[in-house]
């Protein structure tokens, strides 16, 4: 498996993502100050509540008339009149209603005041609201009745049918009752009762009171306005259902309260405008304001969440647009990747509270305990943080209601927006200078590096031999150093290789001289009479003498043939001819070993030295024969793959050592053992194959045979084909 090489230039790279951690520390920054800005919003906030508090201490007339003083209220008994955002139609359809449906109460069981029989909610039930838009009062009522009981056309009685009777009292405190009685879908008025209802002569015709009577499949639908200035702080409704067309008696009463006396009627809290006044006149836009009475039932309000981002958001100023071509980067690329992966921007939320009539939460709790508090919640959809605040309201010792206070983190958050926006330009910039500047930096050195690595290969080839000197750099620095150091170091080689590669010259001319004598003296003696054992020595002596000088032929041999290669002359001749007429010779050089030649039909060209391409088929001959095992034939192979042409010595025997194959082609390396060593041998044979290979530009590889039963040889050397 390969090593994973990690280079100069990627090290300094990944040293350089250290710069990445300026964005998390100037992140971390921001949102230490972010901390510190929700901090301030919160005590903003609390001072805003406490101001708008101030403003409303100590004015009872603010909520006398509310019903502020009662202990409790009742779900349904007392009513809450919404803040309408648009203009009601009257046609008894109720489809101006429908962003309210979740708001109306249902009137079931729990609100029968009368049943002559058990009663049965088919019979009688019904959904109401009631809503304020400007100075007038709507009510809605979705009636669900069995069977419903219109009032005869020319009838006078306005009691022996289905009729509704309102029940309220005047700003003055004044109890007044009204009864809407119709005798077919339609406008309709109603009638203020004065005296008992069965007398038709104290039937006042009331036209401030007007609304529409719609039959509907389940029952019937009634809408009604009435103005506000009639209205005082208790209103009740109730219906009259009758059943039964024949006796037109009353079979159940069913309503928000008892609407024959005063003292049952239930409350209506409607939205103050004199509390929208002030806080109108405050000011606070960046703020959605609510006044609460101690009931927890809203006042008046003002503002809108999704508008309320404080005083921050005035704060981020952000510079004149230009037609820059960094100002286009930032519009175009930047920003739209810092608010896709990087930053959230404010979104519209949902608001739970929007319209809401109650107002919950331990901020009211402990403004209604007379304590001001402030609290963080999440919206309905987890978009936004809202920030809550609360302030109590006095009335001498008593808590009269509280004054809240809510703006979301829109303004803090569009702030740290921009913040991380210059944060991350600035950084952008630093990052990208920095990095592109250590890249150049770590380029230039890996160039340095890659070109002196570059010479030292160049300078030594595989045998070892030095082929060219490195140029030393001027640099001053420590590749420069390194450049000088092994500009020295491979001229001192270089000049220690000559001296090896003339020694054996050397020796072998120094030692023909010393050999010659030897020889010529042993053969002088020999020719004198000697005994056996004298006759002995000296054959003995003449065989070393005779080893001594092979030794000095084959020393020189390599030599020889490298020199004579540089001279040789090429040509164009058959290989196939050449391999066969060979191997008809070794076979009468080898006459105890058998060969196995295989060679193409089609006669293979190329372009070499036919001589020298004989002594390496000798060498490796010789050599396959000297590890071949008896009685084994030597297998030679010629063929032809594509450009090239493929000559194989393959024999039976020892394998060769692990690691050796590549050695075994340089000078002096032999592995043959002792018993196989007959005569001397240095290592030269497949050496001088090598030589011959490289200079006919061919390769030669040696490596175990494939059955693992010996080795062999392969020579591949380019053909030359002729082109037509």
């Amino acid at each position: 498996m390969p090593k994973f090489r990690i280079g100069l230039r990627v090290k300094v790279i990944l040293i350089s993502s250290f710069l990445l951690t300026l964005p998390w520390v100037g992140y971390k920054y921001i949102i230490e100050m972010e901390k510190l800005l929700r901090q301030g919003q919160e005590q903003t906030l609390v001072g805003t509540t406490r101001a708008v508090a101030t403003a409303l201490n100590e004015r009872p007339k603010l909520f006398s008339t509310q019903a502020s003083f009662l202990q409790s209220v009742r779900k349904g008994h007392d009513l809450y009149a919404y803040e309408l955002q648009n203009p009601i139609t009257l046609n008894g359809q109720l489809a101006d209603w429908t962003d309210y449906d979740d708001k109306m109460v249902h009137y079931g069981r729990e609100y029968v005041q009368f049943s002559r029989r058990p009663y049965n909610q088919n019979s009688i039930s019904f959904r109401h609201l009631v809503g304020k838009y400007e100075g007038y009062l709507y009510a809605a009522f979705e009636v669900t009745d069995s069977s419903p009981i219109l009032r005869r056309k020319n009838s006078v009685r306005v009691d022996r049918n289905d009729h509704l009777i309102i029940a309220m009292t005047s700003p003055d405190g004044e109890f007044f009752r009204y009864v809407v009685s119709a005798h077919a879908d339609g406008w309709v008025n109603a009638w203020q009762i004065t005296n008992d209802i069965t007398d038709s002569s104290g039937l006042i015709l009331q036209n401030q009171i007007q609304g529409y009577w719609r039959t509907t499949d389940k029952g019937y639908n009634i809408e009604l306005r009435l103005p506000l200035s009639f209205l005082g702080n208790k209103l009740g409704f109730a219906f009259y259902n009758v059943n039964n067309a024949q006796n037109r008696e009353i079979d159940t009463i069913i309503g928000t309260s008892n609407t024959s006396h005063l003292n049952r009627l239930g409350t209506v809290l409607v939205p103050s405008p004199e509390i929208e006044k002030i806080l109108k006149g405050m000011g606070h836009t960046s703020t959605r304001i609510w006044v609460i009475d101690r009931h927890q039932r809203v006042l008046a309000q003002t503002g809108d969440i999704q508008k309320s981002n404080g005083v921050w958001s005035s704060s981020v100023k952000y510079a004149a647009n230009d037609d820059s071509w960094w100002s286009a980067i930032e519009k175009k690329i930047l920003h739209p990747l810092y608010y896709r992966y990087l930053i959230s921007e404010p979104t519209v939320f949902v608001d739970s509270l929007k319209d809401a009539a109650l107002v919950k939460g331990v901020h009211v709790s402990q403004a209604l305990n007379g304590r001001g508090y402030s609290h963080w919640r999440q919206s309905e959809d987890g978009k936004a943080m809202i920030l809550a605040a609360a302030y109590p309201i006095w009335l001498g010792d008593n808590v009269m209601g509280a004054v809240i206070a809510e703006e979301s983190t829109a303004g803090i958050q569009t702030l740290r927006n921009r913040a991380m926006e210059q944060l991350f330009n600035a950084i952008l910039a630093i990052i990208t200078i920095g990095t592109i500047t250590l890249f150049l930096f770590a380029s230039k050195i890996s160039s340095r590096i890659r070109r002196l690595r570059d010479e030292a290969e160049l300078a030594i080839d595989s045998q070892g031999r030095i082929q060219q000197l490195i140029s030393p750099t001027q640099d001053t620095d420590e590749i420069g150093d390194l450049s000088r150091s092994m500009a020295a170091m491979v001229g001192r080689l270089g000049q220690y290789n000559h001296y090896l590669e003339n020694l054996s010259s050397r020796l072998s001319h120094e030692l023909r001289t010393p050999v010659a004598v030897v020889r010529s003296s042993i053969e002088n003696l020999s020719m004198h009479n000697q005994d056996e054992d004298s006759q002995r020595y000296i054959a003995r002596a003449q065989d070393g003498v005779h080893r001594l000088s092979t030794i000095l032929s084959s020393m020189t041999e390599a030599t020889r043939i490298e020199q004579s290669l540089q001279g040789a002359e090429k040509e164009r001749f058959p290989l196939n001819e050449l391999v066969t007429g060979c191997m008809q010779g070794y076979q009468m050089a080898y006459p105890h070993q058998t060969f196995d030649v295989q060679t193409e039909k089609p006669d293979i060209f190329i372009f070499g030295a036919p001589d020298y391409l004989a002594q390496l088929l000798d060498k490796l001959i010789a050599n396959a024969e000297d590890f071949s095992n008896d009685n084994d034939a030597i297998e030679v192979s010629l063929s032809q793959q594509g450009s090239s042409a493929i000559l194989t010595v393959s024999n039976y025997g020892p394998l060769l050592p692990d690691n050796m194959s590549d050695q075994l082609l340089n000078s002096m390396v032999s592995v043959r053992s002792q018993h196989k060593q007959t005569k001397p041998h240095l290592g030269l044979g497949l050496f001088i194959a090598r030589l011959i290979t490289q200079y006919h530009h061919g390769d030669i590889t040696l490596r175990n045979r494939i059955d693992s039963q010996g080795v062999e040889v392969v020579v591949t050397l380019p053909i030359q084909i002729i082109e037509s």
